[in-house]
């Protein structure tokens, strides 16, 4: 017997290996192996088995051995594998690898800490029949929720589950982050009589395992789960849902460079499952989708119950010198005195985000990238966001050797401080991703906060996705254009979606709901459609600049990214790419692409790396793909370079 076999390597090949007697009814599909490959032993995936031994006059190595009982993937994941080597330029052994975790044994996850809050609402509203009736007279295709924050989408999504699961079938529900995906699954347990199981990043590899055997083998009626669930097997998938569509998190940030969104558009119409999207902010790309009739789209303008979208004021602070304005400090000291949640937010951690000197305007950047440190008060250090480097304040300047560095800016450290000495007897709670590091702080904080025992709410976009607060009902939002400020397209959408998500979590479930937006443009077009919850509008004006500028959904982007040590030596790789791809671009059949000059990246050192990056751009994404990979095959990348592709970007930092 003889296996084909895919590596976890940098290059799409299958290797031919024998099966030695003892093996053969363990080495099957879909299981994994160890093999010997040169002097190393790697893990493969077995992706056929034969009796006939493969054409070649050269001696076969064999299987060491058989890793799992049971196979770990199956037809269906092979072809997404492959489908992703062509899209995301990923060898399909890279792919299976990233897919399936990496566990060896299976372990199961603590049992859910608290009771099941979400029970199933008695009497759906108008809007929610309306969506529920739209989703059940259909059986395949790609549907979107469009509802306002506090709509009741959620309740759509589980009722609609509860239908697929009662024919007979599975269920996968997708949020973008794992601080969901574990508050779902606590709601929802009991509700699918305990047949619910999760899979994020943050469990270990052995508990994701057993998630995936249990998806694979029927034993579990919804699995839920952040970005890298959309990969899980069934035994009989029928809907898969994808909540907060707009949420970049979705989008893998190292290679394979997936989107989830498109693995799960491509998963659908592969099977004519059902897929359900929604968000109060859809991105440009699905409302242009829905706009062109190819994603069916469900309105829900309505909160329920009580619930009204809120109050929202714009308060310039062009001129003020503290970071909670007077306005926003009394309008704290009235929810306070009525006993109201509070939510400021920041995207913005440490306690400020520069540390300069007054003299010569020289500001510390990380010795590893081209970025400016952040000086973290509780720990005293200098910390670079981007790499992790961190040192201990210096008082001297390096550059003119005076003793005027100072810090600059604010971050949550700084407004935690400032909100302590404004409201000493408010109980107040930072949330972001340095109190996120202890073990169960996150859920302790937001279950704090929930019942009432905390007051104020301090945090970053942790604190902004899709989380319900009855008490809340007031909302600060500093620096609210501190977004606007990145060079980036998409910088003006990604602010939009940030402040109509974060003033969402006010009044859902009241009609006194009130957001204060502090910000020094208080006319952009992004603050002022917000303000005024105009989203239609906002979109409107959007798509119009990205068409006439021929950006995405207008065309679609590969960002080529070249990387390595030596600044003079990457820009010659990059330019020499640069070269390569100009003179392919003349050719008949690549007429519509457009090549952008190398250039570096806007973060032009990362990690001691340097960045130079070429943007391909293209109305036909076919013909985009197949230039690209012309232009990677025909290209050889020196052994001291390395190249990043990443197909439809959600970033070009």
């Amino acid at each position: 017997m003889y296996a084909s076999i895919l590596l976890q390597l940098p290059y799409e090949a299958e290797y031919s290996y024998s099966i030695p007697p003892e093996l053969e009814d363990k080495a099957v599909f879909g299981v994994r192996c160890i093999v010997p490959f040169g002097r190393r032993k790697m893990t493969g995936f077995i992706v056929s088995v034969s009796e006939e031994k493969p054409e070649g006059d050269y001696e076969l190595r064999a299987i060491e051995r058989v890793i799992d009982a049971a196979p770990v993937f199956n037809e269906e994941l092979l072809d997404i594998a492959r489908w992703m080597s062509w899209m995301y330029f990923s060898p399909s052994g890279l792919n299976l690898s990233m897919m399936i975790p990496s566990g060896r044994r299976e372990s199961g996850i603590s049992p859910f800490s608290s009771e099941a809050s979400f029970r199933a609402i008695d009497k759906l509203t108008s809007c929610q029949e309306r969506a529920l009736a739209a989703l059940r007279s259909s059986g395949s295709g790609i549907f979107y929720l469009f509802g306002v924050t506090g709509s009741g989408k959620s309740e759509v999504y589980l009722r609609r589950a509860e239908d697929v699961i009662a024919a007979g079938h599975q269920v996968l529900y997708m949020v973008p982050e794992i601080t969901l995906s574990e508050q779902l699954s606590e709601e929802v347990s009991s509700r699918f009589s305990g047949r619910v199981a999760i899979i994020h990043s943050g469990l270990t590899p052995s508990q994701r395992l057993k998630a995936w055997h249990q998806a694979a083998a029927g034993e579990i009626d919804i699995l839920i789960g952040a970005r890298s669930s959309v990969f899980a097997p069934f035994a009989d998938l029928a809907l898969i849902i994808l909540d907060e569509e707009h949420e970049t998190s979705y989008k893998s940030g190292s290679a394979p460079r997936y989107h989830a969104r498109q693995v799960a558009e491509y998963r659908a119409r592969k099977n004519g499952i059902q897929l359900v999207m929604g968000s109060a902010t859809p991105s440009l790309e699905a409302w242009h989708a829905m706009e062109a009739k190819r994603i069916r789209r469900i309105d829900m303008p309505e909160r329920i119950g009580e619930g009204r979208y809120p109050r929202i004021e714009v308060v310039n602070i062009l001129r003020e010198k503290r970071s909670i304005s007077r306005e926003l400090e009394a309008a704290i000291r009235e929810a306070l005195k009525a006993r109201r949640g509070v939510i400021l937010f920041l995207n913005r951690r440490g306690y400020t985000y520069g540390y300069a000197c007054s003299e010569c305007g020289h500001i510390l950047t990380c010795p590893n990238c081209s970025v400016s440190l952040t000086y973290h008060k509780d720990a005293n250090r200098l910390v670079c966001h981007t790499c992790g480097f961190s040192e201990p304040p210096v008082s001297v300047c390096p550059e003119c050797f005076s003793r005027s560095l100072s810090p600059h800016g604010f971050g949550t450290e700084n407004i935690e401080e400032e909100a302590k000495a404004l409201f000493p007897f408010a109980r107040i709670a930072r949330l972001d991703t340095d109190t996120a590091a202890s073990k169960g702080r996150v859920q302790e904080i937001l279950q704090g906060f929930r019942d009432g025992h905390i007051d104020i709410l301090l945090g970053t976009q942790m604190i902004a996705k899709g989380l319900n607060f009855p008490l809340v009902s007031l909302i600060g939002v500093l620096n609210a254009d501190s977004s606007l400020a990145i060079p980036d397209f998409r910088a003006s959408e990604r602010t939009f979606d940030l402040l109509h998500q974060v003033a969402g979590r006010a009044g859902r479930y009241r009609d006194d709901g009130f957001v204060i937006i502090q910000t020094t443009q208080p006319f952009a077009p992004a603050i002022s459609a917000a303000a005024d919850n105009d989203l239609c509008r906002f979109y409107a004006k959007e798509l119009a600049e990205r068409k006439a500028t021929l950006f995405p959904p207008f065309s679609r982007l590969i960002n080529l990214t070249i990387r390595g040590r030596s600044d003079e030596r990457i820009r010659a790789v990059a330019e020499a790419l640069g070269k390569a791809a100009g003179d392919l671009e003349r050719k008949e059949e690549y007429g519509d692409v457009e090549v952008f000059s190398p250039a570096p990246c806007l973060v032009e050192r990362k990690a001691q790396y340097y960045r130079y990056h070429i943007l391909l751009r293209c109305s036909e994404p076919a013909v985009l793909l197949r230039f690209a990979h012309e232009l990677v095959s025909s290209f050889t990348v020196p052994s001291y370079a390395y190249l990043e592709i990443d197909t439809d970007p959600v970033s070009l930092m």
